[in-house]
């Protein structure tokens, strides 16, 4: 019983991590249309840049903020880039998948060659244990599940109260129509990257955190969950990634007290290989 109320717990931060994470792809995919699979890449560029910030002394969380503006400058410019001049080209979805594919080998590797491959941690203080009826959480893992439960309260508030969040629904349903309308659709669009890319340093950071110790490849399996998480709740549904997120984060991780922690990743494997087969538009999707 103890096992499984350890991993509930462990469940809760990575279903934490995660939320961030696939609200950002999620968001990312819906108003852009691109399925950035470049997303991890951007997370553990932002991972790294939180490193060099903390080994100058620096607070971890001070370096989590250099991390968020690093994967904002990052991801627009790979919209600029890369994306844009392919999407003006009218060029076909599997065409972007493969693009992005490309991408996430360039910038790990890039990565890889100027950090080296070795794995690296941060200087972190974890804080005090707390208790709460077997289940253990320190300082540092109630902060990223403070941090995930303001970005979800912050994306909800983006979304229903604020003309930029009404802009990028109304672009993510028709960007034809949204034109028509006055609004500047490659405005949000840019902006979009700026926030989700954000959102991408955020979740390297405290996925890093996390994990206690991470090299230029730590997102790659990390990538299945939030593609799981996603498809779970439905492609371009925030609230569904949220739901997703949680639903994959604390199955992986309680799955892992009963088989070798190795295979957990297969849990969310599964999870999605079986919802793109029973309900491709997820839990909160509308069928089409």
């Amino acid at each position: 019983m103890s096992l499984a109320v350890s991993a509930f717990g462990f469940g809760l931060v990575t279903a934490a991590v995660l939320a961030i994470a696939s609200v950002g792809f999620t968001l990312q995919f819906g108003v852009t249309d691109v399925l950035n699979l470049a997303f991890g890449a951007v997370m553990i560029f932002g991972a790294f840049v939180a490193y060099l910030v903390n080994v100058q002394g620096i607070s971890v969380w001070i370096g989590m903020l250099a991390a968020m503006a690093a994967g904002a400058v990052l991801s627009v410019l790979l919209n600029a880039g890369v994306y844009a001049p392919f999407q003006r080209r009218r060029a076909s979805p599997i065409t972007m998948v493969i693009v992005s594919l490309g991408l996430t080998l360039i910038i790990e590797f890039g990565v890889q060659a100027l950090a080296g491959g070795v794995a690296v941690s941060y200087n972190v203080n974890q804080g005090r244990t707390f208790d709460a009826g077997g289940l253990l959480l320190n300082a540092v893992e109630l902060v990223i599940m403070a941090l995930a439960v303001v970005v979800m309260l912050a994306t909800h508030a983006l979304l229903r109260y604020t003309r930029l969040g009404k802009a990028m629904r109304a672009t993510a349903a028709n960007r034809a129509l949204a034109r028509n309308c006055g609004i500047r659709a490659s405005r949000v669009i840019t902006i979009t990257w700026a926030v989700t890319g954000a959102m991408a340093g955020m979740a390297g950071t405290v996925l890093a955190i996390d994990l206690g110790s991470f090299d230029a490849t730590s997102t790659d399996l990390f990538l299945i969950m939030i593609l799981a998480a996603v498809f779970l709740g439905g492609p371009g549904q925030p609230y569904g990634a949220m739901l997703g997120a949680v639903i994959i984060g604390i199955s992986t991780e309680v799955s892992a007290a009963f088989i070798p922690a190795d295979y957990k990743y297969v849990i969310a494997f599964l999870v999605l290989l079986i919802m793109l087969g029973v309900r491709p538009s997820g839990l909160l999707g509308e069928r089409t």
